[in-house]
């Protein structure tokens, strides 16, 4: 696509984020599940693949997930390998999309190094990704859902991390070679008010509401499950800080695990 056919905000982004920023620009996409009516980022990588969490598309059948890039371009796809252990996916597109990010296979980062994603935060629709920068913090073990796998690397990050930015690629400040996949932001919240929230959104006794979805279906709810959906949304927009991003050494494996790479 021409330079001067792009959206406005596009246009102006690449302007300023310079060569190495312009490739990682135009390899992140905005994901869209119809289905789930979820949100997230995905990355190509130069395999032709296009990167996101697996918790960002789950439930979806292939056909109701599709990625917008910068330039506004709808891309859907043809099949997908997940690992739900990582809480990665590997989408395939329908047409091959050329470039793409490179993934680091070796590298040491110091704790304090500025780290940088891009991606589609909650309430932002683009077109163009914005950026969040953060430090590396320390790390965490994600525990695997099968016992008999080990546990899954994740980078910490000080960063505004939020809903929307799951599946975006990692960098450390100034490289686009991905160290990281976005993948979660710490929202604390006590196991007594956990269990309250989930106690009203199963309820379902009470004055019947109808609404409709973001598809135009009409979707019933008593005044519990309003009140549960509020507070679960209201917790998603708390920013604590902290974020955390699955290694890249993750994908690497998962990648070859699937004979992809």
């Amino acid at each position: 696509m021409q330079e001067d056919s792009l959206p406005v905000s596009t246009r102006w982004l690449l302007d300023a984020v310079g060569g190495t920023g312009r490739l990682a620009v135009q390899s992140v996409f905005m994901l869209i599940c119809h289905k789930t009516q979820m949100k997230g980022t995905g990355f190509l990588i130069k395999q032709g693949y296009i990167v996101t969490n697996w918790h960002v598309i789950q439930g979806n059948g292939i056909n109701e997930i599709q990625a917008v890039s910068s330039s506004g371009v709808k891309i859907g796809f043809s099949s997908y390998a997940n690992d739900p252990d990582r809480d990665l996916v590997a989408l395939t597109p329908i047409e091959a999309l050329e470039g793409g990010l490179t993934i680091a296979e070796e590298y040491h980062i110091q704790i304090g190094t500025q780290l940088a994603t891009w991606g589609y935060p909650l309430g932002y629709n683009g077109p163009a990704p914005l950026l969040s920068v953060g430090y590396l913090s320390g790390f965490n073990d994600s525990p695997p859902y099968e016992q008999t796998k080990s546990a899954v690397k994740h980078l910490v990050v000080n960063g505004a991390f939020n809903p929307g930015n799951s599946g975006g690629p990692l960098f450390v400040a100034g490289s686009n070679e991905v160290i990281g996949v976005v993948v979660s932001k710490h929202a604390p919240i006590t196991p007594f008010v956990r269990s309250a929230i989930e106690a009203l959104a199963k309820n379902k006794s009470g004055v019947v509401f109808t609404a409709s979805d973001g598809q135009g279906k009409a979707q019933s709810f008593v005044e519990s499950q309003l009140v549960a959906e509020i507070l679960h949304y209201f917790r998603q927009l708390a920013q604590v800080m902290i974020g955390e991003a699955v290694a890249a050494s993750e994908l690497l494996e998962f990648l070859k695990n699937n004979k992809l790479m």
